[in-house]
């Protein structure tokens, strides 16, 4: 009798908050979700639409970042070129940068230079898809913690979702377990609601989760200490500190660039990045074109282009490598095709989860004003 009243109580209490914490971020989870839907497959939707996502391939090497940079300074003057990212033996190297406050990737062809495209962040669907779900094109401070609160608010429903629709007995699980597709359309939404939740409720958690790495820096940390046990590895960590050297003759960054392609050579994807005189340049190596996990990193002095640290994929701690796995797994791209598709669906039951759930509320509200007149 007691653990029945313990369990009427936990239920009692987990529907109120699953009812006003679903009124509360209903809309937020539905946007979040159909824009995640949307965003999954921009890749392989912009290579069907956009001519500049390909080149021809060449024998020949890549022309140097700095060269890049050049091509695109001719063409819009004063754009911060600090990160450059060769995409593809057979598709084009884009520069990141702002150009009058603006944010852009200009796209050019890496054996030629040939200036191919400007892509203005603030003009691109899928851009604006990006910024709507990861800030609800808020401003990026506040609309990253309306997201994160959100998010959490989400996994909390999903576990009150599944304690409402556990069974009081076990004998009913299976029952429970059913979608009753021949039930007036009132009862199917509840079960497409409850029983959807249950069905999806951990992948949907591990979504939510691996999203939430993008919002919170303890999120990230718990990543990384959850795949070390706790442990922080030493060689995890790079180098910062840089000492100032006299220059070389020859360009620290297409000298960071061209050892970079040395180092992996058999990699498809590479970037360098500079933050300044005082920090590293940083170079990234990819096996994939456009597939941004199982990266090599390596760090070169700004002045001297001395190569002061490697990072291979291979030697990097499991907490790292779970780490850098977080927007793999929360797109479904770790997992290729498969995995995308599966994003693609498990997207589209979460955008239902708010829908389903207000028509079961609203349709309660209006039976319990009927009961009372």
């Amino acid at each position: 009798m007691k653990k029945n009243k313990k369990n009427n109580t936990l239920k009692k209490w987990a529907g109120r908050l699953h009812l006003w914490l679903g009124l509360l971020t209903g809309v937020i989870v539905f946007i979040v979700a159909v824009t995640g839907c949307i965003y999954v497959f921009h890749d392989e939707i912009k290579d069907a639409i956009y001519d500049y996502r390909f080149v021809e391939e060449k024998t020949t090497e890549y022309l140097p970042p700095s060269k890049i940079k050049e091509n695109v300074q001719q063409l819009y003057p004063g754009t911060t070129d600090d990160f450059v990212i060769y995409t593809g033996k057979n598709r084009p190297v884009a520069v990141y940068g702002l150009y009058k406050e603006t944010p852009y990737y200009f796209y050019l062809n890496p054996y030629s230079g040939e200036f191919l495209y400007a892509q203005d962040f603030t003009k691109d669907f899928f851009e604006i898809v990006k910024s709507l779900h990861m800030y609800l094109l808020l401003p990026e401070e506040i609309g990253r913690q309306v997201v994160g609160i959100s998010t959490l608010i989400f996994i909390l429903m999903l576990i009150t979702g599944v304690i409402l629709w556990w069974p009081k007995k076990l004998k009913n699980l299976k029952k429970s377990l059913k979608v009753k597709w021949n039930a007036r359309w009132r009862r199917l939404n509840y079960d497409l609601h409850n029983i959807s939740g249950f069905y999806l409720h951990i992948l949907a958690i591990i979504v939510a989760i691996t999203g939430l790495y993008f919002s919170y820096d303890w999120v990230s940390d718990g990543i990384y200490y959850l795949g070390n046990l706790g442990e922080d590895v030493a060689s995890d960590h790079h180098v910062e500190d840089i000492e100032q050297k006299p220059e070389i003759s020859g360009n620290p960054v297409d000298i960071a660039f061209y050892e970079t392609l040395e180092l992996e050579p058999d990699y498809d994807m590479y970037f360098v990045w500079t933050e300044g005189d005082h920090h590293p340049v940083v170079t990234g190596a990819y096996p994939e074109s456009l597939n941004f996990d199982h990266q090599s990193n390596f760090y070169f002095h700004p002045q001297s282009a001395e190569l002061l640290q490697k990072q291979f994929y291979s030697d990097k701690s499991t907490g790292m490598k779970l780490q850098e796995m977080s927007y793999g797994i929360h797109t479904g791209q770790f997992f290729g095709m498969p995995g995308k598709i599966i994003a693609f669906i498990l997207s589209i039951f979460v955008a239902s989860l708010p829908v389903t759930g207000f028509i079961v509320w609203w349709g309660r509200k209006n039976r319990m004003k009927h009961l009372t007149r």
